[in-house]
Order: structure tokens, then sequence, then C-alpha cells
């Protein structure tokens, strides 16, 4: 279940703007996030599965001031890709199968030559 969430958060200064995008960018199941708005006080998260209370948990923490305003389902682009597919389905190559021949083992054979003395005999 794809989401739009749109967060009013008090973001007056560049420091708290980039505090605000860290917290919303580690929650869990964020795909992106954008601040938007006039003031640029608006933060606008999408993500799948995010857990909108605990988003704006996080950030009361660090923002201090977050307001939930719209939670939205992204299910228009859903459907706009299954008619989609139908058709590329149709366009699709097979990939063809490559092969790969491994070089053959390395050998090395040693040959240690005799010695002319043989150490039971030396005097």
């Amino acid at each position: 279940m794809k989401q739009k969430i749109v967060i009013s958060a008090n973001m007056g200064c560049d420091k708290c703007r980039v505090k605000a995008l860290q917290v919303a960018a580690t929650t869990n199941g964020v795909v992106s996030v954008a601040v938007e708005g006039a003031d640029k006080d608006k933060l606008v998260v999408k993500g799948d599965g995010v857990d909108s209370v605990e988003l704006i948990r996080s950030l009361r923490k660090k923002v201090r001031a977050a307001t939930l305003l719209s939670v939205e389902e992204e299910k228009e682009k859903a459907q706009k890709e299954e008619t989609g597919k139908g058709k590329d389905e149709k366009e699709e190559v097979p990939t063809p199968i490559q092969s790969w021949h491994p070089y053959p083992p390395y050998e090395l054979i040693i040959y240690e030559g005799h010695p002319s003395i043989c150490p039971l005999f030396v005097w």
C-alpha cells in the first residue's frame, strides 16, 4: 500500500529542515521525502507501509511541532501501470543465455635434480 503523507512541521531554519528530513528518511518504509509549501513548512513523505503515527512522534521529538495534514493512497499510478503491463508483455524480448567457460586449472610441475653426492657416504 503506497502512501503519500503530508505533514506540517515547524522548520524555520535550514538546520531544523535538515533534521526533519533525516528523521523522515530513516523511518521504515519511506521511499522519498520532499519539502513543499511557500514557507517550506510542509514535509511530503512517500513510501510503502509507512506508520504515520510513529513518523509524527519521531518528528515531534526532534523538531517539536509537527501536525499530520493528510494521508493518501496512491492507487491511480498502480492502475495505470497494470494497464500498461499488458502492452509491454507482448513486446518483451527474451534475454539470451550467456555462458562462460572457466580457464583450465594451472599445473605446476617441479622436478628436483638428484644430488651428485650421496649424504650417506660423506667422509
